[in-house]
């Protein structure tokens, strides 16, 4: 695998730059991870083998090089780099990048125009990018921490491939690790749990790393710290979270998905992962009880109870004591027998009551409370299920217009098995009936 990082210094180590920025690669092959993109086989590696290089979005969380790469493919095509964030730029900022990228290109130079943050510019903004893709006055590189899908115009999109970058792992960080201390010419004053205690601080994240790094090397320590000593000097990153964001949504996914996957552990961990992220916790009990309803439904009918006594045992008692019980909630879900058959069989009579119309009642289960009524036909022939046989008439209450339908359809897990036992039951009554 390549490496994010320079094997040699690109400023003498006296440098006061910034440690990230003194490690900077001089060339896409130094890149530290990535390979899913650089590799020979990967989009940008087989773009600039061929020649031509279009326009892009990187799309990853912070500090996996998205700038970096940026910065190296101007090299490698020879276009001039300029770069802007959509945090700081407005329409007047643009007009002038697009005016300079004019000129230039007169003068026979290309740009790469690096928009970091893209997806802040509105829709507007990113709109003026459109007709300087496509007469060639710009090549586009955009870089996003959020999904370009929901955060893009489709315009855009269409006319930029979209590369997913990837967190680093952590024997990726201790390589950027290895070179920081190479570059600084000392070992950190780790001892080796420690160390992996920095790397798992950094989050996947190398520019995270590089701070917690160059914070550790300005220690004047006589002896290695410890795991417990190194805990006590730096704070814990706090894990990579917005709630009105993808993350959010890709954490709750990841715990319903356990849940129905009936894995308590990984859906525990999802849930922690969501606290610890600041999530608010009646979210979660709204979530899980929904859980209940979709995935569990009657093969458990306790399920949603155990639920709500859940969500009520946290409105009584608070944080922390009662997020205990949502995670408890979490527990009987995933270990409880699964059924959709409840939730197909809503969709499906919704889909049934869309698609036919108006159909009323049979006149026999309607009541005939005027003499009008009556004299209609409303209430004849119905029979009282109490009186027949069994407390089972078999009768129809489908519209008239409409053969009976089967929308149910119980599983064979839990409480839904006895519930298909009634079902056959009843079917059978009704086959008697209709025969009778």
């Amino acid at each position: 695998m390549s490496d994010l990082f320079s094997n040699e210094p690109t400023t003498s180590a006296q440098d006061t730059a910034p440690l990230a920025e003194r490690l900077r690669p001089k060339s896409l092959g130094d890149v530290i991870g990535q390979d899913q993109i650089l590799g020979d086989d990967a989009p940008l590696g087989a773009m600039l083998a061929s020649g031509h290089l279009g326009s892009v979005i990187f799309w990853g969380p912070p500090g996996v090089g998205k700038t970096t790469i940026a910065r190296l493919l101007a090299d490698e095509v020879d276009l001039h780099f300029e770069q802007i964030s959509a945090i700081f730029s407005g329409v007047a900022d643009l007009k002038k990048v697009f005016e300079s990228a004019k000129i230039r290109r007169t003068n026979g130079r290309g740009t790469l125009l690096f928009v970091d943050e893209i997806h802040r510019f509105n829709k507007a903004q990113q709109d003026s990018f459109l007709p300087h893709m496509e007469d060639g006055t710009i090549l586009l590189v955009g870089a996003t921490t959020e999904n370009p899908s929901f955060e893009l115009n489709a315009a855009v999109l269409s006319r930029a491939q979209v590369l997913v970058l990837e967190r680093l792992s952590i024997e990726e960080l201790d390589r950027l690790y290895r070179r920081a201390e190479t570059l600084l010419d000392q070992s950190l004053p780790l001892d080796p749990q420690a160390i992996l205690t920095l790397l798992a601080m950094a989050d996947g994240d190398g520019r995270a790393l590089l701070n917690l790094i160059e914070q550790v090397a300005g220690w004047r320590l006589t002896a290695p710290l410890s795991d417990e000593g190194l805990r006590k000097r730096l704070t814990r990153r706090a894990a990579k979270y917005d709630k009105s964001g993808d993350e959010h949504y890709n954490l709750i996914s990841a715990l319903h998905k356990s849940v129905r996957g009936s894995d308590p552990d990984a859906a525990l961990y999802w849930y922690a992962r969501m606290l610890e992220g600041g999530e608010d916790p009646r979210y979660l009990a709204r979530r899980i009880l929904r859980m209940a309803v979709e995935d569990i439904a009657l093969a458990d009918p306790q399920a949603q109870s155990v639920c709500l006594h859940a969500w009520e045992t946290y409105e009584r008692l608070g944080s922390p004591e009662g997020e205990l019980a949502l995670s408890q909630a979490v527990v009987y879900l995933a270990l409880a027998p699964k059924s959709n058959a409840g939730y197909a069989a809503y969709k499906a009579a919704r889909a049934l009551a869309k698609s036919q119309g108006s159909h009323p009642p049979p006149k026999h289960i309607l009541n005939a409370p005027t003499d009008l009524m009556a004299e209609q036909g409303f209430g004849t022939g119905y029979q009282y299920d109490h009186d027949a046989e069994d407390g089972f008439s078999g009768q129809s209450y489908f519209p008239d217009a409409m053969s009976r339908q089967k929308l149910y359809d119980p599983v064979e897990r839990g409480f839904e098995r006895d519930l298909q036992k009634r079902v056959e039951y009843f079917e059978k009554l009704r086959a008697k009936r209709q025969q009778g």
